[in-house]
């Protein structure tokens, strides 16, 4: 490699290889106007790649990794390019002898799209998807994580590049296709034609790395590593450092069903990962905090082993269905769930005065308690209402009457008073409906301006059970307050009972009992299903 160093030094214009597709050229020519930027001059040399060529074949019957990437590479030990241009999630956790990763880009949203012919909407459905709708993917990380919350759903392999995925769906071979949210923003596509469906990182994980370019070059090149420091994000280089190192430490290529995204919040790195055997398979999710990305993919992988104990059976207050995320993600690893409501909840109001709706211009729900209770008295609302919701749990509730959530807390985490002054920044100024419980707290009221108007209305009152029978589960979820009080009435925990609560509220209660407790990312069955998989 030595032969190249003095080349490259003595080179004027840096080469730039890029595969061919509409994306990967809008990543080679953003790199080429960033090198601008630092006053350096370059060209794209275009290079068909492995993946490019064989378009009949799924991403899991191709042979080895790297598809996309290899002869680019190929290219840049053999001197004809200098530097290669990757999506950063297509590439192999392990470069070839010779080629480092000098720069990455910074992060493009790394949320999913979910594209709808119009025809297929449903949204009574999670996703917004008909019943047995049939979705085009050829990643087997989407597959599994749609199939967990959609089990109905036929998942059809989808291969092309991102103009020509989308002219499958316009021809109706397919009900819906997902799509990397990253790609459509930098191509600047126009998607009014379909309904779209986004999916946050923390709700369909995505790939490691997903929406970062990475620049590669002969290690050789120490002059252009120098340079390339310029347009270098270091921070987001060491959260994909940890995503990466996770798949690596799996073994795993960009065909594996694995998902990892890790933010900071704060000084605060926040991990989600979600793993699979294979595309059928239930995929495992685990959410973890760290202070350091030192060691903290270790740990990750180590949830993940295949001898791991598990609790071998938990009690949570609140009746599940046959359906429940929780319960599928549970009997994978034969972990009995119950599920028994501590509380009775029963109507505040049997009719409404339809004169208050007038100028209704949001109505924000707490629980799917209120929105159930609301909707039963069928509420003649303005078209032009939106509404907004505390979390996932809330928002399925909320499909089942036909209605869509405008704002979703849980984008802005576990803390309700972050969610609350996110929701203020939409609704300051405007009218407000809060249909709620007798005696429910007011934490998003609090937040909201002066001259908001708030409307509230009290719509159910709960009662404790009595005489509550203790359950002697290994784990015990409490998912509101009023089941913290009617369980604790008469009952008391075993020194070794692991507790996991469902909101702030709720672990106030433990925390005035002096009780350590778990409380999930997501205040929602796959929030639990996080949080039970990551004790220990």
């Amino acid at each position: 490699m030595s032969d190249h160093l003095t080349e490259d030094k003595e080179k004027s214009k840096i080469i730039i290889g890029t595969r061919g597709s509409e994306l990967a050229l809008w990543q080679a020519n953003y790199v080429k106007d960033l090198l601008s930027n630092i006053g350096l001059d370059s060209e794209l040399k275009i290079i068909k790649t492995q993946g490019d060529k064989i378009l009949n074949l799924s991403f899991d019957k191709l042979e080895g990794k790297g598809f996309f990437t290899k002869e680019l590479e190929e290219e840049l030990l053999n001197g004809t390019i200098d530097l290669a241009v990757h999506s950063h999630k297509d590439l192999p956790t392990n470069h070839p002898e010779g080629l480092i990763i000098a720069a990455v880009s910074e992060r493009e949203d790394p949320a999913e799209l979910l594209l709808i012919l119009k025809d297929c909407v449903d949204v009574q459905h999670k996703l917004s998807l008909k019943f047995g709708a049939m979705v085009g993917t050829s990643s087997n990380r989407r597959k599994a994580q749609l199939l967990a919350v959609r089990p109905d759903l036929e998942i059809e392999e989808l291969r092309g590049n991102v103009i020509t995925r989308i002219q499958k769906l316009r021809d109706e071979k397919y009900d819906a296709i997902m799509l990397a949210k990253a790609g459509v923003l930098r191509l600047g596509l126009d998607l009014s034609e379909f309904y779209v469906e986004e999916l946050e990182p923390n709700e369909l994980i995505p790939a490691p790395a997903q929406g970062v370019l990475a620049y590669q070059i002969r290690e050789s090149d120490t002059a252009l590593f120098e340079k390339l420091q310029a347009i270098n994000n270091k921070d987001i280089a060491e959260q994909i450092g940890i995503e990466r190192k996770v798949l690596n430490l799996f073994e795993g290529g960009c065909q594996m069903p694995l998902g990892c995204y890790c933010r900071k919040d704060g000084n605060t790195f926040q991990i989600w990962t979600s793993k699979a055997d294979d595309g059928d398979d239930f995929p495992d999710r685990l959410f973890t905090e760290s202070q350091t990305s030192e060691g903290i993919a270790e740990k990750i992988v180590a949830k993940f082993a295949p001898n791991r104990e598990f609790p071998k059976n938990i009690f949570i207050t609140r009746e599940l269905s046959e359906s429940s995320y929780l319960k599928h993600s549970m009997a994978k690893h034969g972990v009995e769930v119950e599920g028994r409501s501590l509380i009775r909840t029963f109507p505040s109001i049997n009719k409404l005065d339809s004169f208050i709706f007038r100028n209704i211009d949001w109505v924000f729900f707490s629980s799917k308690n209120a929105i159930e209770y609301f909707f039963k008295l069928e509420p003649q609302l303005p078209k032009k209402v939106k509404f907004g919701v505390l979390g996932r749990a809330s928002e399925d509730a909320l499909r089942l009457h036909g209605k869509k959530a405008d704002f979703n807390g849980e984008e802005e985490g576990i803390d309700t008073s972050d969610i609350a002054k996110e929701f203020a920044k939409l609704a300051n100024g405007k009218n407000v409906l809060f249909p709620s419980a007798k005696g429910s707290l007011k934490t998003i009221q609090k937040e909201l301006s002066a001259d908001t108007k708030i409307l509230e209305l009290t719509v159910y009152e709960t009662v404790s059970a009595d005489d509550v029978e203790k359950s002697n589960a290994e784990v015990l979820i409490f998912t509101s307050p009023s089941n913290v009080d009617s369980y604790f009435a008469k009952n008391l925990l075993e020194p070794d009972q692991k507790v996991i609560c469902i909101g702030k509220t709720t672990g106030q209660k433990f925390d005035e009992m002096g009780v350590k407790y778990t409380l999930p990312f997501s205040p929602d069955e796959i929030g639990l299903a996080e949080a039970v998989f990551a004790l220990d």
